[in-house]
Order: structure tokens, then C-alpha cells, then sequence
């Protein structure tokens, strides 16, 4: 439930971002072509755009095992729509997709699928993100997300592909203006209704302040279609990802009161449950390098005991001390939290970061909240589907629900609860974020050194969130949309316009 926020390490091409920089122009962001090129730049972390050109110059030739699979799709489909095109049988097949992804998608019907782009496949490609195990690129009207397997030879494991604005023919989204709370900057108010139209999403809230600015939200859109209700600025979302910094903060409270510490073993704190590896240590949970294994669900209709879900002993078959996404990890810190504190995880969350930052509408529900917003996915044919309501089954990992304003606040607030020592450490580089995203790790957080932002952001099933804080200003900002896709890039936008320029 993660993704990474704007960041060169995301490796997007020149082409992308001189497209990117003509775009931002004919919206009217910007009044001339050097504006949008100076403030991309430094949305990359360098001082202007000659700079940033040569960095990309500079990378080694692309490094993603993701593209290179993504590559033998789009000229083997280009024309397959032409007449005498004979389609690729299963060894061919089997050469550049996982047996993983074809025991899920049969080849007939991913043949069927990707010959069904042919005319899309004949468009440019353009690379916006990249890192080695994945690649996200702009294909006609759809934007493609690919992930290579980490075992050579680097099979794609999974592929999506999301129509964006051009695609998006529902007239259901079509009609409402923005709700705002708070003074709202302008550039946020052009930033929200753009990338509505340009994402083709169903709904955007954008938030942001800071320790001398009060907090302020922005809602365009629709929290559900078919009740047609609109997105309010106080509207409850799930915070996903978000969550996993609320549970690090949490943890780091405990530590800074003797009660955990960072470098002992975890086993040493939990009492409900255990890993079946005493050696993993806290830090490493809270880094993703424990080597925790995944659940057999991670979404449900409910929250389960984590103990019905991982069962009383937690397997550990992972490789400690690499980078492996694991939200299974942040459910034993949960735990962790609970057997520590003794009350449980959302009650301890509460006394330890929700009530002291003033979070008074953030929550823990134990099922998906009747009313609220509701989550969409977009068809090929550029409708919109709701997804079933579930559920994150790990709370310590993608349970909270919060306004965005409050999101806002843990932004801005979480280092206060920390003494200045704590908190720096959480900020220091502990490991690589992985290969499937940008930045460092710290406790709880990506980091972006270049940049000076720190963010975590998350995907589950039809949502997406941001949080991104600005270091030299300590304001943070907030994107969260009812569809999943990758918004952070829109929360980057965001940051550079109302705390950088």
C-alpha cells in the first residue's frame, strides 16, 4: 500500500518532462516555458532545468527489467490489428511474462486484452517513472503501470493499465465546483480542477499547512456517484500508507519513554503473538528489512485479530536486512503497540498521536464506514465501477481514517511529540527504499534528501493517498482521490506551488 512520491530516483525521460513543461504552460500554470521548466527542476531536487537535463543525460541506459519486457509487448501487439498478425504462442508467451501472471491471466485472454490496444500500442511512449522492478509510462490514453518479478529473468509479474482524462467518458463526473475549508492558495484551486480533467478522476481533495498556517482544504469532485454526493473539504478518507507513519510515531513515543527499544528484539515486547525469528529487531520492522511474511489477505470486509489472520507464530522466509514492502510488518508493530501500552491499537494511537496533534475526526474503523467516500476503479472503456468496500486487515498498517486537514496536522505535528534526537534519527536514512520505489527509508518514512521532503504514500483497492512534507518550511500537503492512481506526483505540484515558489 505504498508508492513513491516525486523524486528523480522515479527516473521519468527528458521527453516526459519537456511534454510535462509545454503542458503546465497551455493550462496556464505558468506564463512562460523557463517558469515550468525552473519549477520542475526543483521539483526534482536541482537548481534549474540545465541542471536537471544533464542528470538525466548522465543515468546509466535504463535500468528497469520492467521496460525491457514492456518494450517486447508493445512492438510484438503494435499491429495487431493488421491483417495476416499472427499472435505469439505460449513459449514466446512465457519468455517475458511470469508464470505467476499467466496462472492468473490466461494467455488467451491476455492476447485478447493487449490486441485490444493495438492503435494505443502505435502511440509514443513516454517513461514517467522507473526504478528496476517497475516502470510507469504514458501510452496514447492510458497511463501503464508494469512490475518485473525480482528473480531472473525478471518476468513482467503484473501489469495495469489506467485510462486517464481523455479516456474517461463517464458523465457522471461531470458538474460540481470546488468546496474548499480554510483559505485556499489559487494555485491549489488550478492544480485540483487540472488534474481532474487531465487523470480523469471521480474525486480530488488537496490539503495543506503548517506550523504558522492554518490548515486548509480543497474538494473537487465526487465522493459517490451513484448518490451523487460531492466530495466535502472534511470528508473522511482512508489514509492507507499514511497510517504506517501515525503507527512509527506511536512506536517512537514509546521509545523516547524507555518502554521499547529500537535495536532489541522485537519478541522482547510482544506478547499475543510472535516472529518466528527472534532475532528481528524493531528497527528493522519499522525499515521493512524484518523479512516478514505476507498474509494470505490483506483486505477484508472486516478487521480480523491479527492473531486469526497471521496465526500465533508469524513466518519470517524473507531475506532480513533487504527492503521488502511489508505491511505485515507494521501489523505486529501494532501489536506490539497494544502489548505494550495494554489497551488496544486504536485506543493507544489515540492517546499517544491522534488526541495530542488534535486528530479529533480520525479513527480505526473496523469495517468500511457507511456513507463515506466510496472507491472507483476505471474500465478500458472509460466508465467508472465502484470496488467493494474492504477493509485494510492489518489497522497498524492502512487502517486510519482521517479528514484531510487532520492528515495535515499529523504532518506538520508528528516531530513535536518526539524529543529533537528521536525525531531526527526517524528522518536519517536507514536503508534503500527498494526496487520497486524512490527515495530512503527512515522510521516510518520515505526520504528524499535532494529534494528535502518526506512523504508516505499509499494505493489500495480505488484510492490513493500523498503526504508530503516540505523540510525547509516544515508545511506538509495532502492528496487523497477516490481511484486508484498514482497521485503524489499532483501532491508534489502541489508543495512546489504554495511552499517553494
Amino acid at each position: 500500500m505504498t508508492g513513491p512520491f516525486r523524486s528523480l530516483p522515479d527516473r521519468p525521460s527528458l521527453r516526459y518532462l519537456k511534454l510535462e513543461a509545454r503542458r503546465r504552460v497551455s493550462s496556464g500554470e505558468f506564463r512562460a516555458l523557463h517558469e515550468a521548466q525552473r519549477a520542475i527542476a526543483r521539483e526534482h531536487g536541482l537548481p534549474g532545468w540545465v541542471a536537471l537535463k544533464q542528470r538525466v543525460a548522465d543515468r546509466t541506459p535504463p535500468r528497469s527489467q520492467a521496460l525491457q519486457h514492456l518494450r517486447w509487448v508493445i512492438g510484438r501487439f503494435a499491429h495487431a490489428d493488421a491483417p495476416g498478425w499472427m499472435p505469439p504462442g505460449d513459449t514466446e508467451l512465457a519468455a517475458h511474462f511470469d508464470d505467476r501472471l499467466l496462472s492468473r491471466l490466461p494467455p488467451s485472454q491476455l492476447i485478447a486484452t493487449v490486441t485490444g490496444m493495438a492503435a494505443d500500442l502505435r502511440r509514443p511512449l513516454v517513461v514517467t517513472g522507473e526504478t528496476p522492478l517497475a516502470v510507469q509510462v504514458r501510452l496514447g490514453g492510458f497511463e501503464i503501470l508494469a512490475t518485473a518479478a525480482p528473480e531472473p529473468p525478471h518476468r513482467l509479474l503484473g501489469v495495469r493499465r489506467d485510462p486517464v482524462g481523455s479516456r474517461i467518458i463517464d458523465a457522471r463526473v461531470a458538474g460540481p465546483t470546488t468546496r474548499v475549508l480554510g483559505v485556499v492558495p489559487g494555485a491549489a484551486r488550478h492544480i485540483a480542477a487540472e488534474a481532474c480533467s487531465e487523470l480523469g478522476l471521480v474525486g480530488l481533495l488537496l490539503a495543506g499547512g503548517g506550523p504558522d498556517t492554518p490548515p486548509w482544504s480543497c474538494a473537487q469532485g465526487w465522493a459517490d456517484l451513484e448518490r451523487a454526493q460531492t466530495l466535502a473539504p472534511d470528508h473522511p478518507v482512508p489514509a492507507f500508507g499514511i497510517t504506517q507513519a501515525v503507527t512509527a510515531t506511536a512506536l517512537l513515543r514509546l521509545v523516547a519513554a524507555g518502554r521499547v527499544g529500537l535495536d532489541a528484539p522485537a519478541n522482547a515486547f510482544l506478547r499475543s503473538v510472535r516472529l518466528a525469528d527472534d532475532a528481528i529487531t524493531v528497527r528493522e520492522l519499522l525499515t521493512h528489512t524484518g523479512g516478514v511474511n505476507h498474509p494470505a489477505e490483506l483486505l477484508a470486509d472486516r478487521v480480523p485479530a491479527l492473531i486469526d489472520l497471521l496465526g500465533p507464530v508469524i513466518a519470517c522466509t524473507g531475506r532480513r536486512g533487504t527492503v521488502h514492502y511489508s505491511n505485515e510488518g507494521f501489523g505486529v508493530l501494532g501489536q506490539l503497540i497494544a502489548d505494550v501500552t495494554g489497551t488496544p491499537y486504536a485506543a493507544a494511537i489515540g492517546q499517544l498521536v491522534l488526541e495530542p496533534l488534535g486528530m479529533g475526526g480520525a479513527s480505526f474503523p473496523d469495517r468500511w464506514p457507511v456513507g463515506t467516500m466510496t472507491a472507483y476503479r476505471a474500465t478500458p472503456e472509460g466508465t467508472f465501477v465502484a470496488e467493494p468496500p474492504r477493509v485494510c486487515t492489518l489497522p497498524a498498517a492502512g487502517g486510519l481514517w482521517a479528514s484531510a486537514t487532520d492528515l495535515v496536522r499529523f504532518g506538520f505535528g508528528w516531530s513535536t511529540l518526539l524529543p529533537t534526537d528521536l525525531a531526527r534519527e526517524a528522518l536519517r536514512p536507514q536503508a534503500p527504499a527498494g526496487e520497486r520505489s524512490s527515495g530512503e527509508r527512515g522510521l516510518g518514512w520515505l526520504i528524499d534528501p535532494r529534494a528535502d521532503i518526506i512523504g508516505s504514500s499509499g494505493t489500495g483497492p480505488g484510492v490513493a493517498t500523498s503526504l508530503l512534507i516540505d523540510r525547509a518550511s516544515g508545511q506538509a500537503f495532502v492528496a487523497v482521490t477516490n481511484r486508484q492512481l498514482r497521485i503524489a506526483p499532483v501532491n508534489a505540484r502541489v508543495l512546489y506551488a504554495c511552499a517553494r515558489r
